[in-house]
Order: structure tokens, then C-alpha cells, then sequence
């Protein structure tokens, strides 16, 4: 669906514009192997665009021609660049919770400049921006092809991370001090604003220096991108923990297995690992508020489940249920990127269903499953290695053609180049009125809402 607050068409098509660094004049390394290409849907020359909206009406109610409908700047390499690679220096950077695929994002980084650009001198910051700042102490790592040859294979990062915000001055002052003319940033919605205060600071100075972020995400908030990197990969590991809370609820009479997923604020690992392992029997997300107590809560809907089937399991992201703590979140403070700190609903839970089925005299045998830091830690499956690999080398393409304040992301099955604006301007959330709710409704048989 459009997102009508972007405003009518002209205004859309300003908002959709990635920034340059000015006119490629320079032949690219890669161009041999373009010029051997038929043209194809997925070839980007410098004015294709893919179009925002992709639903009749909705063209023919924005009044523009063809040529002027608002449209993302496809991804891909160019026949022409900005930088001779020969001269040009680089800096990769890993901020925020670890998630599966940075170290396949930062190989694919690496391995596509030297080989296919012949960039000598890669190097990566350690524990995130404070990487950047002296006073941290923190060296800095030469990155090469032998440095980075089986990084894939591991979960992490070799470059560490860290959250909080840095002064973007200090930043800056160091790109210009190890002559930086491009910074990968790899991190969600609270790093691509720090690169955007970078970049900001780089145009204040008048710099020809890129910054291009892959933008990441393990709850999969980032908006008008398909799916964010390490996305499958943390739902199918939650998986096990479904399946290993449905043997237990089974395993004892009146068994109940409660497993607690990540998801601040959207519930998307929470609603694909459900469905994936379709044992579930109640899914609690951020985006959809329940009640516990009354005649028509989860409690009492709970209680009369376990008596007539003899177990349950229920899966809840991280972020739901906050309402029902409400005055203790709001005491919890801030972390350091700035998020209110959540309380564990899944202790909540845990604590109230004991105390409910006590009330009633039933018995319990409840299991509790957090396996929230085994999720984001573990290497990538197949599937997100091969789409870090591609959103790598669509990064470094976009780098050296001198788009900045930008990211890389796949939109409706194309690689696109996304302004750092749109990519933090709102969280992408699962719909409590979609499809993917409503088969998640399908598959447990939980009712539409949980009501006091």
C-alpha cells in the first residue's frame, strides 16, 4: 500500500532522492563486465527507478507521466564512478545488538572493493562509534581479504559494537585525519541517525566523503525494505524454542510452555516463528494490547484450554504487554541508544498464570524459555548469507558512485537505494488488520482479542 503521509507525487519524488556527491566521470573496474550484459529488468542504468507505487489506480490517481512517477534509484553497479578506487580509503563500522549476518555483510564489504574495485586500504572501527573516538583507546583493524576470508562462518561481529551516541564533530574529525572518503555503517534505526548526523557534519564541511549504511534490524522494524538481514534466520532459531516448549507442555499433565522472543516494538519473529512451528496456541505481540483478567482474558481463556487439552503454549515478544506494566516501565529509564527499557513480561506472565491457576486450584507445570541472546548470536542460515553478500556488494557499488546519506534495501523483490530519512521516519510493524496477523489467528485458534 502507498504511504499517502509522503506527500502528493512532486513532493514523494523529493523525498525518494538520494543524495550525490556530484557527476561520475570515472570509467568503472566493473565496466567490462556490464557492457557483456543484455538489459534486463534487474540492470540499473542512472535514470531507471523503481516505481513506489505498483497498483494501477494509484498511478493513474497520481496525474504524473510516466517518465515523472515518484520512484527509489535501483542498486547495482555503475558503468561510470566517482572515486578512483586506487586512491580512495574506506571505513566499515558494526553498532547496536548483534544480529546474524554482520560478519557476512562486512566480508562481502571487504571482498568487493578489493577484488572488484582494487581498494588497498579497509578499515574497520571497533565496538561502533566509539571506534572513532580516541579517548576509547580502541585500535583500529586493517581489513583484508585473509582478515575476513571465513568471518562468515560465525556469528557477531569481529569488529564489536557497542550503543549510544558519539559527537559526530569527533567523528568526522577522525575520517579526515585517516583521509576516509567512504563510511560502510552497518546498524538500526538509532545508528542510521548517527550517520545522518555524520553526514550532515561531512556536508557542513564541504567533504567528498560518502556514508552508506546497510541497515539492520533483527525484529525486522526498518520500513520500505522487503525484510531486513538475519530476519529468517533469528525466526527459524526461534523455532526450536517452540517446538522445545511444546515437548515440555506435553511431557507433564497440565503443562504450559511459555517462550519469550525478541521484538521491542514489532512482533514479526514472534508471528513467522508461530508459523513456521505451527504449536503455538497463543502469540502476544507489541502491536496488538491484550487484557489478562475478566471472564474474557488470556488467564481465564488459558485455564479453560489446559483443562480441556491438557497443555498450551504461548509465545510472546518482548515489547508485548507493556501496557499491563505500565508504571514500572516508566520507571525503568533509558538504555543507551535511548529506548524506554522494557520490563520482562515474560516473568510477568510466568508469575501470573502460576498465580491465576493457583486461584482456581488447578495444577500447573509451567517452563519458561528465553532464548533471546542464542537468537541474534548465531552465524547466518543460507538464505541471509547470500542476501548480506548481495546487500554488501550493492553498498559498496552505491559508495562508489558517490550516493551518501543513503542505505541499501530490497523493495518489492528489487535492491534499491533508500535516503537515510526514510529508512528511520517510522517502524514497519505487523498490521493487527493484515494477512500475516490474521494467519497467525488461523493457526493458534486464539481468539481476535483478549477482552477484561
Amino acid at each position: 500500500m502507498a504511504d499517502s503521509s509522503l506527500g502528493p507525487p512532486d513532493e514523494l519524488a523529493a523525498r525518494l532522492a538520494v543524495r550525490s556527491l556530484g557527476p561520475c566521470r570515472l570509467d568503472s573496474p566493473l565496466k567490462p563486465l556490464l557492457e557483456s550484459r543484455q538489459t534486463t529488468v534487474h540492470y540499473a542504468e542512472e535514470n531507471d527507478r523503481v516505481l513506489f507505487h505498483d497498483t494501477a489506480s494509484l498511478v493513474v490517481a497520481s496525474g504524473c507521466p510516466l517518465e515523472q512517477l515518484p520512484g527509489f534509484e535501483p542498486a547495482g553497479p555503475r558503468r561510470k564512478i566517482f572515486f578512483d578506487p586506487r586512491k580512495l580509503r574506506v571505513g566499515v563500522v558494526t553498532c547496536g545488538g548483534l544480529c546474524p549476518g554482520l560478519n557476512d555483510v562486512i566480508r562481502g564489504i571487504v571482498m568487493e572493493l578489493t577484488f572488484h574495485y582494487g581498494v588497498q586500504r579497509i578499515y574497520g572501527f571497533r565496538n561502533g562509534y566509539q571506534g572513532f573516538i580516541a579517548r576509547y583507546g580502541h585500535d583500529v583493524l586493517d581489513l583484508s581479504p585473509q582478515c575476513v576470508t571465513a568471518i562468515d562462518e560465525h556469528g557477531g561481529t569481529i569488529l564489536g559494537s557497542s550503543r549510544g551516541a558519539q559527537d559526530p564533530q569527533e567523528i568526522v574529525d577522525c575520517l579526515e585525519r585517516m583521509n576516509i572518503g567512504a563510511l560502510f555503517v552497518i546498524g538500526g534505526d538509532g545508528t542510521l541517525r548517527g550517520a545522518m548526523q555524520i553526514a550532515a557534519e561531512i556536508a557542513a564541511r564541504q567533504q567528498n566523503i560518502v556514508v552508506v549504511g546497510i541497515p539492520k534490524t533483527i525484529d525486522n522494524d526498518i520500513p520500505y525494505i522487503d525484510q531486513s538481514f538475519g530476519f529468517q534466520t533469528a525466526f527459524g532459531e526461534a523455532t526450536k524454542s517452540i517446538q522445545a516448549a511444546h515437548v515440555e507442555a506435553k511431557a507433564a499433565p497440565y503443562g504450559v510452555g511459555l517462550v519469550k522472543l525478541m521484538g521491542r516494538h514489532s512482533g514479526f519473529i514472534a508471528c513467522y516463528a508461530s508459523l513456521a512451528e505451527p504449536d503455538a496456541n497463543y502469540v502476544l505481540i507489541p502491536e496488538v494490547p491484550f487484557h489478562l483478567d475478566g471472564p474474557r482474558g488470556l488467564l481465564e481463556h488459558l485455564l479453560h484450554r489446559v483443562r480441556a487439552r491438557g497443555h498450551a503454549v504461548i509465545v510472546v515478544a518482548e515489547g508485548a504487554g507493556q501496557e499491563l506494566l505500565r508504571h514500572e516501565a516508566e520507571s525503568a529509564g533509558l538504555d543507551a541508544s535511548g529506548n524506554l527499557k522494557l520490563r520482562d513480561i515474560g516473568g510477568y506472565l510466568r508469575q501470573r498464570i502460576a498465580d491465576h491457576f493457583a486461584a482456581a486450584g488447578q495444577e500447573l507445570n509451567l517452563k519458561y524459555i528465553d532464548p533471546s541472546y542464542a537468537i541474534r548470536s548465531v552465524a547466518a542460515n543460507p538464505y541471509d548469507s547470500v542476501y548480506c553478500l548481495r546487500l554488501a556488494q550493492n553498498a559498496v557499488h552505491a559508495a562508489l558512485a558517490g550516493r551518501t546519506e543513503m542505505v541499501v534495501g530490497r523493495y518489492r523483490g528489487r535492491f534499491v537505494h533508500l535516503p537515510m530519512s526514510l529508512a528511520v521516519s517510522h517502524r514497519n510493524q505487523v498490521a493487527p488488520d493484515g494477512d500475516l496477523w490474521l494467519s497467525v489467528l488461523e493457526a493458534t485458534g486464539q481468539p481476535r482479542s483478549f477482552a477484561s
